[in-house]
């Protein structure tokens, strides 16, 4: 019997249909079609500039964190951690970096943009006072009562100030406070033309000492410390992008969270990173702000003890009360439902 040269047998079926699939899988990768291969662009803005901080984005990006989870992130510098809000909830950025507190503020003014937190970075927020010894500041709260301060007018810190004179009941009435813009901010305090400033203590602090100004002269006054409940800076996400791309979200907060992980566990190479995005930060500076951040608002206790990134009801609620402090509430349930936590990974992985 003979048999058709050119009929295939069984096994070459086989082998062509193989051939067929591993076609088909590589048109998908190069037109990305296929769902582990497409790529989600993500625009990111930091709250502030290439400095220690950053550097819990940084790993992300750095380890392939963010690629992993099929976005492009790209990372932008900020000019304050107020501004970040508008950048977000225009759609400007699909995400950012900034105070938790400002965007409560910003949803009672806005009722009709959803703006929301989804990652609490900084459990106890940097708002600080910063002054100097010899200038007759102490821990003591009192010793800021007939001072001047440098107070920039769009610094997160000096927005909170009435919230912080209530609570430690100061007369402010022969407080002196000069606007003053961000780049004199520590000069000004240096040189003893004012006599304390508001502002991040990982910021001020850090400036200050690299300024030359001794550090035992230094005095840094958290307002954590003296019973402001806030919270600080957030992980936020615009309407838009959370409604249309969900999982990408859940992917950008699973790879922030593992990006956290790493910088907490080698600070120095988050260091590394920073100055090679800052061409005039010096390495030792960045890494002991970096440090210093990651122990006074990353890894706090509740952390430690709770996980990263979510947030305590009771203590938000707490926080709210003392926002109202500042200015009247149109609406407080809705500014207040300003932190959405279903896109966290499980507690087991933020705990580090």
């Amino acid at each position: 019997m003979s048999t058709n040269p050119f009929r295939p047998t069984m096994l070459s079926r086989r082998g062509m249909s193989r051939a067929l699939g591993a076609l088909g899988l590589a048109a998908a990768c190069l037109t990305g079609a296929g769902p582990s291969f497409a790529q989600t662009a993500v625009r990111f803005t930091l709250d502030w500039r290439f400095e220690g901080p950053a550097a819990l984005f940084l790993m992300a990006q750095e380890k392939g964190y963010f690629k992993a989870e099929g976005l492009d992130v790209t990372i932008d510098t900020g000019n304050g951690s107020r501004e970040a809000i508008p950048r977000v909830a225009s759609g400007t950025y699909d995400a950012g970096f900034g105070d938790v507190n400002s965007l409560i503020r910003f949803r009672d003014e806005n009722p009709s943009v959803d703006l929301k937190a989804v990652m609490m970075v900084y459990d106890r927020p940097p708002f600080s006072i910063v002054g100097r010894k010899s200038r007759g500041i102490s821990a003591d709260v009192k010793s800021l009562e007939g001072k001047k301060f440098g107070a920039p007018a769009a610094d997160a810190a000096f927005a909170q100030w009435p919230i912080f004179k209530t609570v430690n009941k100061l007369d402010d009435s022969k407080m002196r406070m000069e606007n003053v813009g961000f780049p004199v901010r520590e000069p000004m305090l240096a040189s003893g033309e004012v006599d304390a400033v508001f502002g991040f203590a990982n910021s001020s602090y850090i400036n200050l000492k690299s300024r030359g100004v001794p550090v035992d002269d230094i005095v840094t006054l958290l307002m954590s410390d003296y019973g402001v409940e806030l919270y600080g800076n957030v992980v936020m996400v615009s309407p838009k992008f959370a409604a249309e791309k969900p999982e990408a979200v859940r992917g950008l907060l699973r790879a922030i969270t593992k990006g956290v992980r790493d910088t907490v566990a080698d600070p120095e190479l988050g260091g590394k990173l920073v100055i090679q995005r800052n061409d005039v930060a010096k390495l030792e500076v960045e890494v002991e702000r970096l440090k210093m951040t990651i122990a006074q608002n990353v890894m706090t206790p509740a952390v430690k003890a709770d996980g990263f990134g979510g947030i305590d009801k009771a203590r938000w609620e707490r926080a709210l009360d003392q926002i109202g402090l500042t200015f009247t509430f149109k609406d407080k349930a809705k500014a207040g439902a300003a932190f959405d936590d279903s896109y966290l990974p499980p507690v087991a992985e933020r705990k580090f």
